[in-house]
Order: structure tokens, then C-alpha cells, then sequence
């Protein structure tokens, strides 16, 4: 989401003055005092008199948001699912190169998103990169990229054999543009690149 206020911080009885950030799945606060809050260990979630108030671990915390504050509170309790994030819309057309787990071809299917079978056109290509071999293939999958469309690499976390760089610098090479960053999931990172404009 990557929204972000100045505001004061009201935390174990003290303020605090700082700047808060709501990413997609925590909130961090940096300021006098700094903390970060998971979504998931937020255990109650309200926002009112421009004040947004969590509880999390036996302990309550709110910042003072302004009109910020009830927009917020809907963004932690409804946060963008993985193909929200990835841009994956009813009616999209999705190619997958590489090994996908079943739960995201299953989500795929429930989101009503074609999967195209081999070297089919698709709206959206996604590669699985485990290793070197998987980043040699980024030219020919470049090549199939239309106007509009884009290549998600998939690639595991705190894997040496393939770092943020080295899928970066393929996909350059193959002379596309870095465009955004998405958690794939706890273990892999989706980085998209899209076709320069014509």
C-alpha cells in the first residue's frame, strides 16, 4: 500500500512523535519511539475521533490520524489479497513457466483467470526462478510480452543462486523495466517487469 503520515504515537502511556507507515501486511511507526505491527497480531482494529486504536499482545496502541484514520483501519482489516497485488483481474489471461504450487493455479481459477497452457499469449506471464537456468529464459519469454502486459519472476527468498540483482539485471538485459515488487508468499518474492512503451 505504502501510505504514510506524520501523526503522534499514544503507546504504553507515553507520546510519541513520528511518522507512520501502512504497508501491505504491518504498520511501522519511526519516530522518538519506533514499532512495527504485523496485521496478523492485531487483535482488535478501530478508528474514531481521528484517532486509529490497536490492540495487539495485551497491549494497545493509537495513532492520531486525522480523516486518515478510518481509511486506515478498512486497509488492515481488508487487506489486498496476493492477486490484488499482483494484478490479476477476472478475465485475465496468465501464463505460468515453471513450477507453481496448486493453491495460486486454484486461486487463479476462483479469481476466473485463464490459464493459458504453453506458449500461448497471455496478459500476464509468470516464471518460477529457482536457479540461473530459469533467468536464461527471460529473452524468449520478453518476446511474447504485448503492449500492456507483463512478466512476474517468482523467485525464493534468501536464495544465494538467485538475488533481487541477478533477476534484475536479466530482465534488463532482455530490455525490460522493473515496475513493482509484490510478497508472493512467506517464502518468495514476485518482481514484475513490463515491455518499454512504444
Amino acid at each position: 500500500m505504502g501510505q504514510e503520515r506524520e501523526c503522534r504515537m499514544q503507546y504504553r502511556g507515553r507520546e510519541f512523535k513520528g511518522k507512520a507507515y501502512l504497508e501491505t501486511d504491518f504498520l511501522l511507526f519511526r519516530g522518538d519511539e519506533r514499532l512495527k505491527l504485523p496485521f496478523k497480531e492485531m487483535t482488535t482494529v478501530h478508528a474514531g475521533d481521528g484517532l486509529l486504536r490497536l490492540e495487539f499482545g495485551g497491549a494497545e496502541v493509537s495513532f492520531d490520524l486525522g480523516t486518515a484514520a478510518a481509511k486506515w483501519a478498512d486497509k488492515i482489516l481488508h487487506p489486498p489479497s496476493r492477486l490484488d497485488k499482483l494484478g490479476v483481474k477476472p478475465g485475465a489471461s496468465v501464463a505460468l513457466v515453471g513450477e507453481f504450487d496448486a493453491d495460486f493455479v486454484d486461486e487463479l481459477r476462483a479469481a476466473q483467470a485463464t490459464v493459458v497452457a504453453g506458449s500461448g499469449s497471455a496478459s500476464l506471464l509468470f516464471l518460477a526462478a529457482n536457479g540461473q537456468r530459469d533467468l536464461a529464459r527471460i529473452p524468449k519469454l520478453a518476446e511474447r510480452l504485448m503492449p500492456g502486459s507483463a512478466l512476474w519472476v517468482v523467485y525464493p527468498k534468501g536464495n544465494p543462486e538467485v538475488r533481487e540483482i541477478e533477476v534484475i539485471q536479466a530482465s534488463r538485459g532482455a530490455g525490460l523495466k522493473d515496475t513493482k515488487v509484490a510478497a508472493f508468499s512467506s517464502t518468495r518474492t514476485a518482481l514484475r517487469f513490463s515491455p518499454p512503451a512504444r
